[in-house]
């Protein structure tokens, strides 16, 4: 049985859990969507809802709540289930891609090359020409730049080993952060700063009609590779001499897996800033549920984490309304005591013996 893994008796059936989960996921964006501080009803918001999705007519003076709905709360919440799902994704695959247990998506450094992109827009109105799109095209950019220069640097003749890749990700981490900082130090103090500051923490305030599309279809073309080769993470997790008994290649594997990850990292914090703790606590609750098999904790994870990241928005919102927290906070006082709880609980060895 491998590490962390619980035994077949104690796991439960994945069918009744991933259909719960989808009602909860259904039931909690309609909460996010109705929660807040402007006092719109419930019944309100089923209608404005309804009107947006069939193109009903509304009454001139319900315009600014059904803006409020429709424009603001309603593609908020459906980029915080796309962020969720995407984050717990790339943490299943990026734990199995080296072979670490308390890995997670930025470990790679991709997060903070990301960071490096959207304070040259936020601090200082680079790519101004490209309007709204400015912000994510930078983070998206400088994410991929970083991806190959991450990529560059842990390749050897010998391969992309996971310990190298660990290694120099952090490495190139820290370096990116740096440069982050002096950026931030750099620019006049004010709004420019303060708004840096929230994304290097994670916000979905900048959520729109525009951006949910691009996300959610990064995240789902990499959840459908995941789910593809779903049985080749099972092997790559044994090691590279198992997975080469196996037929498996592990060096072309992590390659494509690695490109995976960097790319549906970086189009999350294109749009949601680097939102931590996520794809690290929700793979392993999701293993805790259901077993070690990449295949059942991939039905799981993005549902699981789409549940969490709307819930953690919707207190990053009310807590000190009218003034709204960043989310990567409220992810890691949650899920630090949830994390240590779940690990108790179950006994869960992370990767240990």
């Amino acid at each position: 049985m491998p590490p962390g893994a619980i035994p077949p008796s104690r796991r439960l059936p994945l069918p009744p859990l991933v259909t719960g989960l989808g009602i909860a996921l259904l039931v909690s964006v309609f909460c996010c969507v109705g929660l807040g501080s402007s006092g719109i009803g419930w019944g309100d918001v089923l209608r404005y809802l309804r009107a947006g999705l069939t193109g009903g007519e509304i009454g001139a003076d319900e315009v600014s709540a059904y803006t409020i709905v429709w424009e603001l709360r309603f593609p908020r919440a459906l980029l915080a289930a796309v962020v969720g799902a995407g984050l717990s994704a790339v943490g299943v695959a990026t734990q199995a891609l080296i072979r670490n247990a308390l890995a997670d998506p930025f470990v790679l450094g991709i997060s903070s090359g990301a960071a490096v992109g959207a304070n040259t827009v936020l601090l200082f109105g680079a790519l101004g020409s490209l309007g709204v799109w400015a912000l994510s095209s930078a983070a998206f950019l400088s994410a991929l730049a970083s991806m190959a220069l991450v990529y560059a640097a842990a390749r050897t003749r010998h391969g992309l080993t996971p310990l190298r890749l660990v290694l120099t990700g952090t490495a190139m981490y820290y370096g990116f952060s740096a440069i982050t900082a002096l950026m931030v130090f750099s620019a006049d103090r004010g709004d420019a700063a303060r708004s840096a500051m929230m994304w290097l923490l994670g916000s979905l305030g900048g959520a729109s009609w525009q951006s949910v599309p691009l996300a959610a279809a990064a995240v789902l073309l990499g959840l459908g590779y995941l789910f593809r080769t779903a049985r080749g993470l099972n092997v790559l997790a044994m090691g590279d001499e198992t997975s080469s008994a196996l037929g498996v290649d592990p060096e072309r594997r992590r390659r494509v897996l690695f490109v995976m990850v960097a790319a549906v990292t970086g189009a999350v914090v294109a749009v949601s800033g680097a939102i931590g703790f996520v794809g690290l606590m929700v793979p392993h609750a999701a293993r805790m549920l259901v077993g070690a098999d990449h295949r059942r904790v991939l039905a799981v994870a993005p549902l699981l984490g789409a549940v969490l990241l709307v819930w953690v928005d919707v207190v990053s919102r009310l807590l000190l309304a009218p003034i709204e927290l960043p989310v990567g906070v409220i992810t890691s006082v949650i899920g630090v005591p949830c994390f240590v709880l779940l690990m108790r609980r179950r006994g869960y060895v992370f990767g240990g013996a």
